[in-house]
């Protein structure tokens, strides 16, 4: 029996070990797929507990004495959300495991910057630009380094969940980002008002939402 041999004088590559090739290609697909489908519902599943146990602590907050017709985000996010499925097609979904543990660290940080926050307020939390009976002007934990630690860890949270699942939730960041911005800026003109020493100077030395920068 003669062993065939291509034009240059080697052996063509036998079926078997490009049917294990091919094995490995579609094993490789098949686990990428599965890590991205659990991270994206780990992800989201984590969101659903967080604003569900926001809510029920809403319950012990002191009594509204005046609420922006803005103040409630749920609509901005609704739109910029819309806009994200009208992006389907292609969509940029990440597959970086680099990218996506960037992502869930910084996911976590948001999260847990958030919660941190809501703990320091107390019975002050309010929906955006909504003004409390009795408010106090809060300067500790993380307001120490931040005017709108809540504003600042959800964006952080979502940044986190764009790198973690899909580049196209970076839309809903950037609009959240430019609600927060504007109710950031209402809520301190209310704060001005109600503590005209004080705030002015914990003003001077804080950043709005990110440390050292804005």
């Amino acid at each position: 029996m003669t062993n065939v041999t291509g034009d240059f004088g080697r052996t063509p590559l036998t079926p078997a070990p490009r049917a294990a090739y091919v094995d490995r290609h579609v094993c490789g697909q098949r686990w990428t797929r599965f890590r991205d489908v659990t991270l994206t519902t780990v992800v989201f599943s984590v969101w659903a507990v967080f604003w569900i146990c926001w809510l029920l602590a809403a319950a012990g907050a002191k009594r509204s004495v005046r609420t922006s017709r803005f103040g409630r985000p749920g609509l901005v996010v609704l739109v910029a959300v819309v806009l994200v499925r009208l992006f389907k097609p292609g969509t940029p979904a990440v597959s970086s495991p680099v990218l996506q543990g960037v992502g869930l660290i910084l996911f976590a940080l948001g999260l847990g910057l958030a919660v941190w926050a809501r703990i320091y307020l107390g019975r002050n939390w309010g929906m955006p630009m909504t003004e409390r009976a009795e408010p106090e002007l809060v300067t500790s934990g993380p307001y120490r380094f931040v005017r709108h630690p809540i504003y600042s860890g959800i964006l952080l949270a979502l940044l986190g969940t764009a790198l973690a699942t899909n580049l196209y939730w970076l839309i809903v960041l950037v609009f959240l980002g430019a609600y927060f911005t504007y109710s950031a800026t209402v809520e301190e003109r209310l704060m001005t008002t109600s503590f005209p020493d004080g705030y002015a100077s914990y003003k001077a030395h804080t950043k709005m939402l990110i440390p050292f920068v804005l």
